[in-house]
This record gives C-alpha cells, sequence and structure tokens, in this order.
C-alpha cells in the first residue's frame, strides 16, 4: 500500500516530469556523491560547487548563484489563506486557488532533463515531541546539500512520517532563476510552500524562514506554542550555573555574533544553541522552554572575522560530518580561499568578485557580496552546548529584543513585565539590510523582528504573544538592546562585539535579583555603576548618552508606532493600545 509519502513523490513526478528521482538517505557516501554531482552540474554556465583550500577550510566548497538571485524577494513572497485577513497587513497576499494555479504553471514539466531530489527531513531534534516532519522536493543540487547541513535529513524523518500524512510539504525549483517567474506562496492552511525561480537560502531552503518561522509561526498560534525569529544560548557562570537566553534581531544586527560571543568578562562562557530560529513551548512546570529546529548556520559573512567572531571562524575550519558551502563570497586565487570584508584587514592582491570577475581594488565597490553567505553544521561549533539536543529544550529566563538604530533607542534597558514586554517587543524598529531586497538604511518597524516571517495578521500574532504570557508562572525578563548608536561625528559609541557581554552580565544581575534599577519613560534603566566596565576605558559622559532618552526623539518615535499599529487597525490588543497612551501621555504627545 503506498503512503502518503509515496503519494506525494507521485503527484510531484507527474507534475514536474523529471528525467530522474533521488530520495535522499543522510548518509556521509551521499555527501559526497552530492558533491561529485555539483561539481560536474552547471546553472547557468557555471558549475555549481568549486573545491576550496583543504588545508585552510576543510571539506568547504564555492556556490556562485545568479547576480540576480542574492538575497530574499520579500515583495515576492504570498501568505496564502482563505481570507486576506487571516494573512494581514504584514504579508502579500494572494488566494489560494489563484497562486496554485499560477505555481502549477510555472513547475509543469519544469524538471525535465533535470534530477528531482526528494529531501525528508525532520526540524528539531527527531525524538523530540516537539520536532516536526518535513519534505521538499527540488531540482538544485545546491539546495538538496545545504538542506543536508540545516536539518535532519534521511532515513530517520522517513521513519518518523511511517504512513502519517501529517507532514509538510514543500515544492521548489529554480526554473531558469527569472524574477519574472520567481515566487515564494505560502499555504499555512495546508502545510505547504511552493517556490519557484530562486536558488537563494531564504527562498529555496525551504526548512529554514518558509517553514519554521512562516509555516510554524501559524502551527504555533493554531497549537500554542511560538517559532520565532530568535537565537538561544547559555551564558555560565563563574559558578558554573547556566541561564539561558532567546533573543531577536533583524538580520546584520548581531545575532550569530551574539550566541558565538566569547565574553570579555573572566570566568563567564557562552553556550551556543541557534543563531535564528527558536520554537518555543510551555513547559509542564509553566515555564518557556525553547529549542533550535535546524541543525546548521546560514549566516552572513561579511563582518565575520577573528577580531569579530573567532568562534565562527573556528566553526568554518572545522572538519565534521558536513561539507561547509560559502556563496556569493570573493575568492583569493593565490590560495584558493573564500574571502569576504572583514575577514581580513588587507585586501588580497588577486581576487575573484562575487561575480567572479578579476577584482578592482580601486572600484569602491565591495568584492564580496555584502548578503554573501556560509552554510555549516552547527555540530562544528566548539561552543555547542551539551543540552543542544535536549529533547524538551532549555528553560528561558531572559529574552533580548534589539535592532539596529543610530538614534533614539538606549543601549539596554528592561519591559517592567511580560505585557511591556510584547509592546516593547511589538515597537521594534531596524535600519534594513542586505539580507532584504530593497535599499538599505531606512528605519523599518520590525516586531520581534518577525515582520517579514510570521504568516498570519501580526494583530492576531500579538494576541497570542500575550494569551502565551497568561499560561507561564515563570516569566522571563525581557529587555531591548541597541549595539548600534552613533554620536553626532556619526560614530559607534559602544564598541560591540565581545564588550555586549557586559549588558548581558547586567541581565544576568537583574535576572538574579543582584541589582537594582531606575524606573523611567519607557522601563527600568541600570543603576549608576551596575555595569561591570572594568578593564573598559569609556567616559562617565558617553555612558550616560548611551543611556539617554531623548524626548524628541521619542515624540518622532510614538508617531512612527501609531503609523505602524494603524495598518492592523483593531487588530492590535487593546491591551498594547493601552502601553502606547501611557506612553504618549510620558511624552506629553
Amino acid at each position: 500500500m503506498l503512503t502518503s509519502l509515496d503519494l506525494f513523490v507521485r503527484e510531484m513526478r507527474e507534475l514536474l516530469i523529471p528525467d530522474n528521482i533521488y530520495i535522499m538517505d543522510g548518509s556521509r557516501d551521499e555527501a559526497e556523491k552530492l558533491v561529485g554531482v555539483a561539481q560536474k552540474s552547471e546553472v547557468g554556465g557555471r558549475v555549481s560547487l568549486e573545491k576550496l583550500n583543504d588545508e585552510e577550510y576543510p571539506n568547504s566548497y564555492y556556490h556562485r548563484s545568479a547576480p540576480n538571485d542574492v538575497a530574499r524577494a520579500e515583495h515576492l513572497t504570498y501568505v496564502c489563506t482563505d481570507s486576506k485577513e487571516q494573512a494581514g497587513p504584514n504579508n502579500n497576499w494572494m488566494d489560494p486557488q489563484e497562486a496554485k494555479k499560477r505555481m502549477v504553471g510555472f513547475f509543469k514539466g519544469t524538471m525535465k532533463g533535470r534530477t528531482m531530489y526528494v529531501i525528508p527531513f525532520v526540524m528539531g531534534t527527531p525524538k523530540s515531541k516537539y520536532a516536526k516532519n518535513c519534505v521538499q522536493v527540488t531540482d538544485s543540487v545546491y539546495v538538496a546539500l545545504s538542506m543536508r547541513i540545516m536539518s535532519r535529513v534521511g532515513k530517520q524523518a522517513i521513519e518518523r512520517i511511517g504512513n502519517s500524512s501529517d507532514f509538510f510539504r514543500g515544492v521548489h525549483s529554480i526554473g531558469d532563476v527569472n524574477p519574472d517567474k520567481r515566487f515564494i506562496m505560502h499555504f499555512p492552511q495546508e502545510n505547504l510552500v511552493m517556490s519557484f525561480g530562486s536558488g537563494y537560502g531564504g527562498n529555496a531552503l525551504l526548512g529554514k524562514k518558509c517553514y519554521s518561522l512562516r509555516i510554524a509561526s501559524y502551527l504555533g498560534y493554531k497549537e500554542g506554542w511560538l517559532a520565532e525569529h530568535m537565537i538561544i544560548m547559555g551564558v555560565q557562570s563563574p559558578e558554573g550555573k547556566v541561564t539561558y537566553f532567546l533573543g531577536a534581531f533583524p538580520s546584520a544586527c548581531g545575532k550569530t555574533n551574539l550566541t558565538l560571543l566569547e565574553p570579555v568578562l573572566k570566568g563567564y562562557k557562552i553556550w551556543t544553541l541557534g543563531d535564528d530560529i527558536a520554537w518555543i513551548n510551555v513547559g509542564e512546570d509553566k515555564q518557556l522552554y525553547a529549542i533550535n529546529p535546524e541543525s546548521g548556520f546560514f549566516g552572513v559573512a561579511p563582518g565575520t572575522g577573528f577580531n569579530t567572531n573567532p568562534v565562527m571562524m573556528k566553526t568554518l575550519k572545522n572538519d565534521k560530518f558536513y561539507p561547509t558551502l560559502f556563496t556569493n563570497t570573493a575568492i583569493n586565487n593565490f590560495n584558493n580561499t573564500p574571502w569576504w570584508e572583514g575577514v581580513s584587514d588587507d585586501i588580497p592582491t588577486d581576487l575573484r568578485d562575487w561575480q567572479g570577475q578579476k577584482y578592482d581594488r580601486n572600484s569602491g565597490k565591495p568584492a564580496a557580496h555584502p548578503n554573501s553567505r556560509f552554510t555549516v553544521s552547527i555540530y562544528n561549533c566548539p561552543t555547542l552546548s551539551p543540552e543542544y539536543d535536549n529533547l524538551k529544550g532549555v528553560p528561558i529566563s531572559g529574552i533580548i529584543f534589539g535592532g539596529r538604530r543610530r538614534d533614539t533607542i538606549p543601549l539596554v534597558y528592561e519591559a517592567e513585565d511580560w505585557n511591556s514586554g510584547v509592546f516593547t517587543a511589538s515597537i521594534l524598529g531596524s535600519e534594513t539590510t542586505a539580507a532584504a531586497s530593497g535599499q538599505l538604511g531606512n528605519v523599518r518597524r520590525d516586531p520581534m523582528a518577525m515582520l517579514p516571517f510570521c504568516g498570519y495578521n501580526m494583530g492576531d500574532y500579538f494576541h497570542h504573544w500575550l494569551d502565551v504570557g497568561k499560561r507561564i508562572e515563570k516569566h522571563p525578563k525581557i529587555f531591548m538592546v541597541n549595539w548600534f548608536r552613533k554620536d553626532e561625528n556619526g560614530k559607534f559609541m559602544w564598541p560591540g562585539f565581545k564588550d555586549n557581554f557586559r549588558i548581558i552580565k547586567w541581565m544576568l544581575d537583574r535576572i538574579e535579583g543582584k541589582t537594582g534599577f531606575k524606573k523611567r519613560e519607557i522601563g527600568l534603566f541600570p543603576e549608576e555603576n551596575s555595569i561591570d566596565l572594568s578593564g573598559f576605558d569609556i567616559k562617565k559622559e558617553a555612558m550616560e548618552k548611551l543611556l539617554k532618552i531623548d524626548r524628541e526623539d521619542w515624540k518622532r518615535e510614538i508617531s512612527m508606532i501609531e503609523e505602524f499599529y494603524a495598518r492592523f487597525g483593531n487588530k492590535i490588543p487593546v491591551d498594547l493600545r493601552n502601553h502606547l497612551s501611557n506612553l504618549r501621555k510620558k511624552f506629553g504627545v
């Protein structure tokens, strides 16, 4: 008797008409086999993978994408629910029947002459009750290899699925990488994603943003849990106690650097559990627990180096079960290694840029694409937490929200309680980055860093956060940070990176009740001298500016918040409206 998985594969074969079908098993032999295929296959006249210098970057390969396919295509990403209101103003919406008709037209026969890779995979530790079963089909061997790194692929997924029909279905083809035929369609009510015309990770690795956030956020809404764009990290004290944090930051705001941080204060250690996505459940003890559904890092390369993130550099140079992939970096022809801005102080004299051309050092242009990436197994990470595969996840004591803001938002403050924290997170704004196509540097309202990833109406999402809070007895503390505040000369006022741990230490002290606070208009601020600045040369005046609340800035901020809230009409919870009203009163607006 055919299983639901068999029937899905048959349906895809009839739609896509591939020459060959390959069902992935997740073995080491398979990894070597697919790498060999990728080194011979061509996309747009280029081989899909090039071998890199094994001594410098063991078991590593280079991929160059089409120049028009280098970032998430948010304007071509749709949530297809029964009604437009269910998707909300935070999403592009298309009627599900219309969307399917369009996508089927693109997909019909698109894999003629190609292999259809069937990727059964599990998001989360396979034996955990919080893990989810998934299947994706693709005609990209690069995507197949990337999914092996980013999820648990193969026989264990097939065994979990068994005769069940309850699994996520993902349909992907690179097509001819034509932006005019590029769409990423999400069907949350059917547990389905259809993606066509892009090979970029955020559009093509369907277990990542598409499933683990957009579809999973809707599942969480229905099932009573949260799927969030968050890091998970453990902070170990000199006494050996580990406290677990979540952290939500839009792209290029330091998520990966924070979860791989080497603390500047002696005796402390950061344990890494995830740098991008967290699935959060209320445990039997009424406390929040989080798992990372992924098994790899899909990180931004520029800015990553031994000075900024030595742990990630060690991870990239580690050699374990899975190959590491570099995408759209430059290549140093002298020693055949990937190169990007920030990996070294000196620019090599013989570089190929991210489009394969000889790099002109005088051009003023970056050699690596600003959104160039690495894809590497989390098991290569030397600071991977011993609790990473814990079946129920880790207990959360603190949640950090932050964005990239040159002004307005102080270095750090704490929300007064859970609902205040939800309000604080709902008004999060950040300057746009290269991870999303569009103009750089504009301030975009990005609640919980989830605006591009919430798979349903964000007004309902805010209600869901408040409802989850009602089920918790031991609430984590919620903090807001801004590492990116600038002075009147446009220079960063806070050094960031390792020194960010000084702020984490203050949060630890707040969680353990070791320090008090000063209550101000927007939350609870550090008492004087409560941030450990030992061995750090920073003037008192600079710290005061970093923690300053500028009333005129906040009046403008309130205006932008009101404009954002207005998009959701009466969907915004009354509690959040009341918080905004109180904020207006405090600033005389």
